[in-house]
């Protein structure tokens, strides 16, 4: 009788034979049913797996295993079958179903067996095989494809992430993780893993796919696993490898581009305005700054980032470009983030570093013409003209003066242009041009301004074209000379004690135009020196009188002595 042991499958359809055929000397083998692939076909010593129906040849059935539910399991050769069928399943392949017609001499004989089969009956075994395996065998290795780099290959004491579908020899699918829609995770070589993965997975590089089968010996053995996996069954794992890391793993920086010349590189403490793409060692982008449209602006080394990235931004140059490959352990760890990021995830930062810079920055200036003569230089006051280009480090122009019919104008000190710009206006001479960085606080700071984003380092291309010198805030004009000694006189042209708009008017604007004062610039003279008369005319009756004039500078004087009384 054919031993027993527990297995589900289907059964198979059963094929009548005619009666009493006759007798025959020896087995007769219908393969009906020849699988067009054959991984290897049985030979003597081999242990197999297979389903059968056992009948007489008038079609009545004395015993199948598909009624057990337990497929039988022997070795080949060492009569744990009745000899027809040990000769009758040589050459056989997996999945391949043969009806095996056995005389008596080669099944139980005279005997017969019990009160199943009658003493010098022919048997017919209909069977399909499901799995062959030999001690000898070890795990079998296809490689399917292989990525076009690999700079790292799976050692013992890695840790993997993995793609399978799991399958027995017969094709039947016991497990998948497509299916669960999440990776296989383990540490190889630790114990973690059957066997045979555990020395198939050796070697591997991210990406590559490999299709290995495993004998029970090396896989779930005498026991198998669960209800999907028999016991003494060979598996098969299509498997492609997503993420390996070890957990001694530092971050690994590739530094792609770096900028010449490079002034500067970011310490801890530094804030800094990024662009990235973010992917799994398999390529596939999680995450990017670019999609947002914005840049990602943090401080470095104070840990606002996952580690990694915290480590990986300190020391790098603006415009600088670096991947950045982080182990999960110097990223999201075991527990991921959110719906995109997998536990135990090894992540691939792609970096553009668009500018840093630190809150202690002052304005940096280059100046990169100045001309030969320079007779006095802009300072706090003075109205100018410039030139201008203002764009992001990256080189991206925001605004230029090109753009106008005429240069930028302002009073220096003024208040009217952002800190560094203004700064970086003065002691420049009529020609001269400079390049000036401007850190944000010194900018258009964390909110930004328009089309500035917050917390932009500017750049600055300057080029003065012109000066006009200016005059302390809160005056109106200032004397180059010693004024008159007695300005009133001066001043009182027809001497009839009174002196009306017309004569203050003409008396400045000749001291003007003599180079002995000067009025303040940007605005219409006679707008100011309309302002001037108004003050010393300190009645309103549309003359100034000896006691009304006093020189600012006197007022302030006695100002200030009123202050200290």
């Amino acid at each position: 009788m054919v031993r027993r042991i527990i297995f589900s499958l289907l059964l198979a359809t059963w094929f009548s034979v005619d009666c009493n055929p006759g007798p025959i000397d020896d087995i007769a083998v219908d393969r009906y049913l020849i699988p067009k692939r054959c991984i290897r076909e049985v030979k003597s010593g081999d242990f197999v797996r297979y389903h059968y129906n056992g009948s007489f040849t008038d079609g009545k059935l004395f015993d199948s295993s598909y009624d057990r539910g337990a497929a039988f399991f022997g070795q080949v050769g060492q009569k744990w079958q009745v000899a027809g069928v040990e000769k009758g399943i040589l050459g056989m392949c997996v999945n391949e179903r043969r009806r095996i017609t056995v005389p008596p001499h080669l099944a139980f004989g005279s005997q017969g067996a019990g009160d199943k089969v009658p003493p010098d009956t022919t048997l017919v075994f209909d069977l399909v095989l499901l799995d062959v395996f030999n001690r000898a065998d070890q795990v079998q290795t296809k490689v399917i494809s292989t990525p076009k780099e690999c700079k790292r290959s799976v050692m013992r004491t890695d840790f993997v992430r993995f793609h399978f579908n799991g399958t027995l020899l017969d094709g039947s699918l016991f497990d998948s993780s497509y299916k669960r829609s999440q990776t296989q995770d383990s540490v190889v070589g630790e114990g973690l893993l059957i066997k045979g993965l555990d020395e198939g997975l050796l070697g591997m590089c991210v990406g590559e796919i490999r299709h290995f089968v495993i004998p029970p010996f090396l896989a779930f053995g005498e026991k198998g696993y669960g209800t999907d996996i028999p016991p003494h069954a060979s598996v098969v794992y299509h498997i492609l490898l997503e993420d390996l890391h070890n957990p001694k793993d530092d971050i690994i920086v590739e530094v792609l581009e770096t900028p010449e010349p490079c002034s500067r590189k970011s310490i801890a403490g530094d804030y800094i305005r990024y662009h990235y793409n973010a992917s799994f060692l398999n390529g596939m982008t999680f995450d990017s700054s670019y999609q947002h449209n914005q840049t990602y602006n943090t401080y470095i080394g104070m840990g606002y980032m996952i580690a990694g990235i915290d480590k990986g931004l300190q020391g790098v140059c603006t415009g600088e470009r670096r991947r950045i490959i982080l182990p999960p352990h110097l990223a999201y760890g075991q527990q991921g983030a959110g719906k995109d990021i997998p536990g135990s995830a090894v992540l691939v930062f792609d970096i553009h570093v668009i500018d840093f810079h630190n809150t202690k920055d002052p304005v940096q200036v280059e100046i990169t013409h100045r001309p030969e003569v320079c007779n006095e230089t802009s300072e706090v006051n003075d109205y100018i003209q410039y030139h201008y280009n203002c764009s992001l480090l990256d080189g991206m122009l925001l605004f230029t003066s090109k753009d106008y019919e005429s240069p930028q104008d302002v009073v220096v000190g003024g208040g009217k242009i952002i800190d560094g710009l203004d700064e970086a206006l003065r002691n420049m001479c009529v020609g001269e041009r400079r390049t000036v960085i401007v850190p944000p606080h010194l900018g258009h700071g964390e909110k930004g301004a328009g089309i500035v984003p917050g917390s932009a380092v500017l750049r600055f291309e300057l080029e003065l074209v012109s000066l006009q010198k200016g005059v302390p805030e809160g005056y109106l004009f200032i004397w180059l000379e010693e004024n008159p000694v007695n300005l009133f006189v001066a001043l009182d042209v027809n001497q009839d004690q009174k002196v009306p708009l017309e004569e203050f008017s003409q008396f400045i604007k000749q001291q003007v135009s003599e180079g002995k004062g000067r009025l303040k610039p940007a605005q219409d003279p006679d707008i100011v020196i309309g302002d001037m008369f108004k003050n010393q005319d300190r009645n309103a009756d549309g003359v100034i009188t000896l006691d009304e004039l006093k020189l600012k500078v006197d007022e302030d004087t006695e100002k200030t002595r009123h202050e200290e009384l």
